[in-house]
């Protein structure tokens, strides 16, 4: 089968790209420009175009399918030549689920969580020698790829984005992939660019609910009371099938999470992360792993990378940088690490990076989510707003947000920096929130302040 990927470089579209070629399709692609670690993964494999930019010759009647990716516009050269060809293009996820047709899918849905449930569940089935297709969004200790596709596996575990499919399929991913297994996480408005409403965000996991497969099954964690009401509203003819946080203790820096067979220390901590661990037990039983096998493997699990993701330690002092950056999760990750490092002074350096946390109008959905940390940083760019074409924010904006009076903002990558590095981390836990690098930060730098 020959594919051709509109907007390869991306990083769920090199890994689905990769996946193909190492089952055997004949892969080709355009992208206008493509970072690392895309950029040395598709040349390894001999997928690198030749030369950057969109190439309408590339698109011939040859072509079994176009794979099109959120990066290219709706007016893409490329694209245009495939629709006056009639070649079949496909969004992201719809060829996902092409490819999953005749096998059993298991779809995390959540506005949090779904990438560490996902890893969770990949982690216990690797562990236990399970072969098992998927789609995570995070890179995972002992896995090469993160989508894996093959014809003979039964199941493939996907990661439910509710993100938009395509410049032409404005429909959320998680709405295609008609799910036989299903898990949901949480509900906290996100996306604000797409879902300029929290209705119309919360009416997107009612269309994922309904999506699953009759006779199939949803997970849902009862404690997130929206995703509570949504599911039990739902009337698709399934098996809705609740969980919660476990019973845990955390003694000197350390979770021990209870178990039939008594308290287990695990690597990962927080009630956000242990709800999780709930729910990925849950599916797991569905694919056939018993709860003693769960835990046996889960206690190695060690996080999804950015998640919670331990950069540096020393004897006295701890350092996190973590994938946060809606309020619900900048909240549950700044409790997690206070939780665990209770007599420690934590430091919390939140970036403002994406669409939503930069919009004026969306700031006041941080309130409190800072007020854990005994000292709390916010760091944003003007120029990114610039970029977003948003309205400018201002720092008395961000302090009236959040709350706080002690709140630090710092809209400059160096004074940021200096004011790290300026910092005695004796006793201390650092914690940083981004899905950015604060203006250019090398994390690998602050490793060393430890």
């Amino acid at each position: 089968m020959n594919v051709h990927f509109i907007a390869i470089g991306g990083a769920a579209m090199h890994n689905l790209a990769l996946a193909l070629h190492h089952k055997g399709y004949r892969v080709t692609g355009s992208d206008d420009t493509i970072f690392e670690p895309s950029k040395s993964r598709l040349e390894a494999q001999g997928l690198l175009p030749e030369t950057f930019g969109w190439f309408p010759e590339k698109i011939t009647t040859q072509l079994d399918a176009v794979v099109l990716g959120m990066h290219a516009k709706a007016d893409n050269p490329e694209l245009l030549k495939a629709q006056e060809l009639g070649i079949k293009i496909y969004s992201y996820p719809e060829f996902l689920f092409e490819q999953s047709r005749n096998k059993t899918r298991v779809v995390i849905g959540g506005s949090h969580g779904k990438t560490t449930i996902t890893s969770m569940i990949l982690h216990v089935m690797h562990y236990h020698d399970r072969d098992v297709d998927f789609m995570v969004g995070a890179q995972l200790e002992g896995f090469d790829v993160m989508v894996k596709l093959t014809e003979d596996n039964d199941f493939i575990v996907l990661e439910g984005d509710e993100y938009l499919s395509s410049p032409i399929d404005r429909r959320p991913k998680f709405h295609l992939y008609k799910p036989n297994i299903a898990l949901l996480s949480g509900i906290a408005w996100d996306h604000i660019n797409v879902f300029p409403t929290y209705e119309n965000y919360l009416k997107q996991f009612g269309i994922f609910i309904d999506s699953i497969v009759r006779g199939g099954s949803i997970n849902y964690n009862e404690e997130d009371l929206e995703v509570k009401r949504v599911v039990e509203a739902s009337e698709n003819q399934i098996r809705k099938i609740p969980y919660n946080t476990p019973d845990y203790t955390v003694e000197d820096g350390q979770t021990l999470l209870e178990t039939p067979d008594g308290p287990m220390p695990v690597e990962i901590f927080g009630k956000h992360n242990l709800n999780n661990l709930s729910g990925a037990k849950w599916i797991c039983q569905h694919m056939g792993i018993d709860e003693d096998d769960f835990y046996e493997a889960i206690s190695t699990f060690k996080g999804a990378s950015k998640r919670l993701e331990k950069i540096a330690e020393n004897g006295t002092s701890v350092a996190f940088k973590d994938f946060a950056h809606s309020p619900s999760k900048v909240d549950a990750t700044t409790r997690a690490v206070k939780e665990q490092y209770k007599n420690r002074e934590l430091v919390a350096c939140l970036e403002l990076h994406t669409y939503s946390s930069l919009n004026a109008e969306f700031l006041k959905e941080y309130k409190g989510s800072l007020d854990e940390a005994d000292t709390a940083v916010v760091f944003y760019s003007p120029h990114a707003v610039e970029i977003k074409k948003l309205k400018e924010v201002s720092e008395q904006q961000i302090a009236e947000a959040f709350q706080r009076d002690d709140l630090i903002i710092y809209t400059n990558p160096e004074e940021f920096k200096d004011f790290l590095f300026s910092q005695d981390f004796e006793n201390t836990a650092l914690l940083l929130m981004s899905s950015g690098n604060y203006g250019g930060l090398d994390f690998n730098e602050v490793t060393k302040l430890f």
